[in-house]
Parts: C-alpha cells; sequence; structure tokens
C-alpha cells in the first residue's frame, strides 16, 4: 500500500505539468469562479432527452423546475407561487411566481411550461405514469399552468417535482415542442446560470455565467428546492479522464472540486490539509446490470435467471469503491435496503454458483450469440461493473464482447435498438442514485414500460397494473404489499439485476464553503469562505 501511494503522488505530480492551458486563468479571476471536475464529459445538452447524470446536473445550473425536491423528499414550490386542485381532483392550476425570465430576456409564460411538462412526461418514468392519467397540459392565462386529468392523480406535485433525472425543467415554448426522442441542441433556460455556447467543448469543457436576472426564493437552500443564490460569477466544468490529473489538479488548486474521486486515490487526498473529503450523494447509489430485452439472446428470461444465479454482489461492490467495506453494502432487493420497501426478497438468487449457472445457461437453449458489453472508460464508478461482468461472461462461456469507448459514446449507443452487428448492444452497467429508485412509480430499472421505457425495453404489464394500484393505494401496509409483489415479479423475469448499494467520496478545496447535499450536484450557494 505505501509503494502505491508513493507511485500515485510521483504521477500526480508528474501530472500538474500536464495540465491543459485552459487551467490558466489569471488570478484575481480565481475567487469569483467555481471550477469542477464533473463525473463525465458532457455530451449530450438534454436533460429530457437522457437519463445520464451528468446532463441533469449541468439542466441544474441551466433551467429551474415548477417544484423542487427537500432533504425529507418532500415536494415544494421553486418556481411556482402556489397551486389549487379543484373539488374533482381533476384540475391542477399552477400559478408561477412573478419576475421569472429565461436568459434570453423573455418572460416565463406557462405557455413555456406546459408544453415543457408534456415533453418531460414523454420520457421519464415517473412523468410516464402521470401521463396516463392527464387529458392535457394546458393554461388559464400567461402565469397560470392549467392541468386537468381523466382521473384524480393525488401525488401529481410529487412527480413534477422529482430531483433526480430525468428532471422535469422547464425550457422556452420554442425548445419543449420538440420531438421527445429527439434532442434539443441548445440550452437556454432560466436557471441560476447560463450556458456559454461559444466555450462549449463536448466531452471537455463546459462554462456557464452568472444570470443577474435571477430571483431566488427566500427559503433557505436545502437539496433542489429554497433560494438559489449564485455567489460565483463563473463556473466552469473541466472533465479531465485520467485520474491521476484529476487530483494533481485538486491538490495543486488548478481545479476547486472533484464530483467524483476515484477509489485508490482517496487515501492520498486524505493527507492534504487543503481538501476535504464528502459523499457525492447522501442517499447512496444501486449499480444495476440492464440486459437490452428487445434482442437475443437476452430476450431469454431463462439465460437472465442464469446470469443471476453467478452475480455475487461483493465483487462488483469491492470493485467499485476499492475495496473499502464502509462504503458498500450487499443488497438483493429491487428497491434500496433500508427504505420501507427495502425487503431482500432476491437474497436466495444471489448464489455465486458458476458451476450451477452454466448448467443452466446450457438449459436455456442459448445458441452461442454474441453479447456485448458496452462500458465506459471514463467513468470510475461505473466502468468497474462492466469488467466485472465481462470476466464472468467469459467463467461462464459466453460468446462475450467488450466495447470501451468514453461514456457519451455509452450514452448515445444504448439509445440503438438494432443487433449488435448493427451497433446495438446486449449489456451495459450504471447506477441510481437510492431516491431515484426507491419505490415503483420512479423506479426506471424495474418498470415495465416497453418500448417507452428506459433502454433496455423491458416491459411487463403486471408491473406496470401493480404500479398503478400502489399509486392509489389509501395506506402503507397496502403499499407494502404492493411492492412486495413487484419484487418477487421482477426478480422472477429480471428487467435488470441489483448491484448492490455504494456511496462515492467527492474532493474539494477547503476553502468553498456552502456546498449543498442531494442527488446532484448544485453550483448555487457555494462561495469561498
Amino acid at each position: 500500500m505505501k509503494r502505491r501511494l508513493l507511485m500515485q503522488r510521483v504521477a500526480a505530480g508528474a501530472a500538474v505539468a500536464a495540465l491543459p492551458r485552459r487551467f490558466a486563468v489569471a488570478s484575481p479571476e480565481r475567487p469569483r469562479t467555481l471550477r469542477i471536475v464533473p463525473q463525465a464529459g458532457l455530451t449530450s445538452l438534454d436533460p429530457i432527452w437522457t437519463t445520464a447524470l451528468v446532463t441533469a446536473n449541468h439542466g441544474y445550473n441551466v433551467y429551474d423546475t415548477l417544484f423542487a425536491t427537500d432533504s425529507k423528499l418532500r415536494a415544494q414550490p421553486q418556481m411556482a407561487e402556489g397551486y389549487t386542485v379543484s373539488d374533482d381532483g381533476r384540475t391542477w392550476l399552477i400559478r408561477l411566481r412573478e419576475g421569472l425570465k429565461f436568459h434570453d430576456g423573455e418572460p416565463v409564460r406557462a405557455q413555456d411550461c406546459a408544453p415543457s411538462l408534456a415533453r418531460w412526461a414523454k420520457r421519464d418514468t415517473y412523468g410516464l405514469t402521470l401521463d396516463k392519467y392527464v387529458d392535457s397540459y394546458g393554461v388559464a392565462d400567461d402565469r397560470t399552468i392549467k392541468i386537468i386529468l381523466k382521473s384524480p392523480f393525488p401525488l401529481l406535485i410529487d412527480a413534477i417535482g422529482k430531483s433526480f433525472t430525468a428532471v422535469p425543467f422547464m425550457m422556452p415554448e420554442r425548445f419543449a415542442r420538440t420531438d421527445p426522442f429527439k434532442q434539443v441542441t441548445e440550452a437556454v433556460g432560466s436557471g441560476p446560470y447560463r450556458f456559454l455556447n461559444d466555450e462549449y467543448v463536448s466531452g471537455s469543457f463546459i462554462a456557464y455565467a452568472k444570470f443577474d436576472g435571477y430571483v431566488p426564493r427566500q427559503e433557505r437552500p436545502d437539496w433542489s428546492s429554497g433560494g438559489k443564490v449564485a455567489h460565483m460569477e463563473r463556473v466552469e466544468w473541466h472533465f479531465i479522464p485520467d485520474a491521476a490529473t484529476a487530483a494533481a489538479a485538486l491538490q495543486s488548486g488548478e481545479v476547486d472540486w472533484w464530483e467524483q474521486v476515484q477509489a485508490d486515490l482517496v487515501p492520498l487526498l486524505k493527507q492534504s490539509r487543503d481538501i476535504k473529503l464528502g459523499i457525492s450523494d447522501p442517499t447512496g447509489n444501486i449499480g444495476y446490470m440492464r440486459f437490452n430485452h428487445q434482442q437475443a439472446p437476452f430476450n431469454n428470461v431463462k439465460l437472465r435467471r442464469a446470469i443471476l444465479k453467478a452475480v455475487n454482489q461483493p465483487d462488483y461492490l469491492a470493485a467499485v469503491t476499492g475495496g473499502n467495506p464502509e462504503l458498500y453494502q450487499a443488497c438483493h432487493s429491487a428497491f434500496p435496503c433500508g427504505t420501507p420497501y427495502g425487503a431482500e426478497l432476491g437474497a436466495s438468487l444471489y448464489k455465486g454458483d458458476i458451476a450451477g449457472a452454466r448448467g443452466d445457461i446450457e438449459a436455456s437453449g442459448y445458441a452461442g450469440e454474441k453479447i456485448v458489453i458496452i462500458n465506459p472508460t471514463d467513468f470510475a464508478s461505473i466502468a468497474p461493473f462492466g469488467d466485472v461482468t465481462y470476466d464472468l461472461f467469459r467463467k461462464l462461456g459466453l460468446n462475450v464482447e467488450i466495447a470501451e469507448t468514453d461514456w457519451g459514446t455509452v450514452v448515445q449507443r444504448r439509445t440503438n435498438r438494432e443487433a449488435v452487428d448493427k451497433g446495438g448492444w446486449s449489456v451495459f452497467h450504471t447506477w441510481w442514485t437510492g431516491s431515484s429508485t426507491a419505490n415503483p412509480a420512479v423506479s426506471a430499472p424495474l418498470r415495465g414500460q416497453g418500448s417507452t421505457g428506459w433502454f433496455g425495453w423491458y416491459e411487463n404489464a403486471k408491473i406496470e397494473e401493480l404500479t398503478a394500484q400502489w399509486l392509489q393505494a389509501t395506506n402503507d401496509a397496502d403499499r407494502v404489499r404492493l411492492t412486495d409483489v413487484i419484487q418477487r415479479e421482477a426478480f422472477d423475469t429480471l428487467p435488470s439485476i441489483p448491484l448492490g448499494k455504494f456511496f462515492i467520496r467527492s474532493a474539494y478545496r477547503s476553502d468553498l464553503v456552502g456546498l449543498l447535499e442531494g442527488t446532484a450536484t448544485y453550483s448555487w450557494n457555494v462561495r469561498r469562505g
């Protein structure tokens, strides 16, 4: 271990000389600029089109939301001044705050927000559920959104106030009316920071400037809710794929905040008095192995069950946390352990049994079809999952290939529904925050929404019907009973394989104060102490 730390120090020191010229900013500017190393390179600007968290983080700088989630997972008014509901529960009127404006100077109107909600509802897991109840997303006047339901949906505000991907950000009408399955390629919002398009380098560099026309709420900030006060005049994202270089940049003060630290560099950073370590998301992260359900061979449920029999969660969790048991927890549940629905109903199915799984694979009818794992080389909290699965599949005798690219390419390729010989895929890995998979309504890796659902396009009418019942349940006992039935169906049909819960370290310069916890990386409230 001492030799390894010595080599890391040498690598980090050598990396300082190799830092990009873009870091060389005059020192008088430094107190007014926040420099962040994001978790991945930003290649899509549209936080509705993709569930990539890096794009949601970008969205939080540029856009705002009607409602926002606090640390108790309650939806609070944000752009909204308030709302009313008709006696029959079918008409909702949401009133906008005064003085809201977009970065192009145009006022924010209900005519912008209604189509923004409609577009979001065609892509988001919770939104798709809500959309079945909606008759129209309309307007009563310029400041009042009018949503008419086919039947009551009591959790409407919870749905449009969700804080995790895909976040229902409000866009100008000209962008909000874009086909939800096509990317918006500009970023004009009404949030605390303006996107600087002329400085954007896809996958590498992005910059934002404080929006002087933004009027924060007066409440204290709490997760994504409350007053979003931009203390920094400028925010920059410098994506540094090499971990040693990122560590060197943080140690030397060339950057201020490394969103997700590679696990084996934590001991090195702990030794610096100028650096503080934290947890990137207090709800934790749930890893997933996601199958392509539309293409062979994983359209075969028997093969998916055979894979589950071979999985040993600690192999994955140790790989992604550097083997630190304080940062992970095996969890054989379709919902996060420690939450109301986190009973480990899949515990008996995770056997780590290679020999038994080989027999099940043969019995499944697998005929040697090629399997392609798409895996990012530049995303330290996802890449190890793909490596572990590749090794596992080889031990199982599967015809497997791992296609290693940057995360931006993975995000693009996973939208391809074709066979692997036409650019498609078989398996990818990712993680979701604990809050984003805490119940059936929000959990994309679990839901059976088919072609309109999350990548992999798993379809299960039973899970969808049970989720609808869960949404209408009137007491906690019924909700627990329904989620247990959903869990059993999920572990029988395997839309995804949960890989356990883990935490990711973040690191930042000790002169930064005001960093907020939450399910994303928030640039507001941050200042130099």
